[in-house]
């Protein structure tokens, strides 16, 4: 049974948006998906589906959220291989110096990353900015919250897309990878 990893946007910042990863964990089942994990506090979570694409799983668990939770987030579904995909593909792990410094964006229509040239406009060097085929990669040299374009990325330019940082992207594939049998490891309340 295929495994997937579903990111969700903006939630467990500051007071607003939250939403328990016990809660979350126990929505998913609900759905009918199996083997589901979460990771960190910050909307991580495994899960097998035996059925569905990827953008159906995205509207199911955002609509169940909303519905549940009383929660609007967007929410983006990743294959296993997808996510496989994007940790192979990222030209600047090797380049950065601090993994929680270089950000992953994910959407779930890779045709919305060809739409990010306005954050590419924001990027000053040391920084570098990079669109892959199935994510695009921010490399934030002197700090997330010291960019720019790492701030557009996690404010209004970046609503159709997430973000997670390398070092949450390793732990992520980590997760995933897993074989069958082996219990998943849950973090998060």
């Amino acid at each position: 049974m295929p495994k997937f990893v579903a990111l969700l946007r903006g939630i467990n910042v500051g007071k607003a948006k939250r939403v328990p990863m016990a809660d979350l964990r126990a929505l998913l089942t609900e759905l009918g998906y199996t083997d589901v994990a979460t990771l960190l506090n910050s909307g991580n979570a495994v899960f097998r589906a035996t059925r569905g694409t990827q953008a159906k799983h995205a509207a199911n668990i955002a609509a169940a959220i909303s519905e549940q939770l009383k929660v609007e987030v967007p929410v983006i579904v990743k294959s296993a291989k997808e996510l496989s995909d994007i940790v192979g593909e990222n030209p600047l792990a090797g380049q950065a110096s601090n993994h929680s410094h270089l950000l992953v964006v994910f959407a779930q229509d890779n045709a919305t990353l060809s739409g990010l040239g306005a954050v590419e406009s924001l990027v000053v060097s040391p920084e570098q900015f990079l669109v892959g085929k199935n994510a695009a990669y921010l490399n934030c040299a002197a700090g997330i919250l010291e960019s720019k374009a790492g701030k557009a990325l996690l404010g209004k330019a970046g609503r159709s897309v997430t973000t997670r940082n390398w070092a949450t992207i390793l732990k992520l594939q980590a997760l995933v990878g897993k074989p069958d049998g082996q219990s998943f490891h849950r973090e998060g309340r």
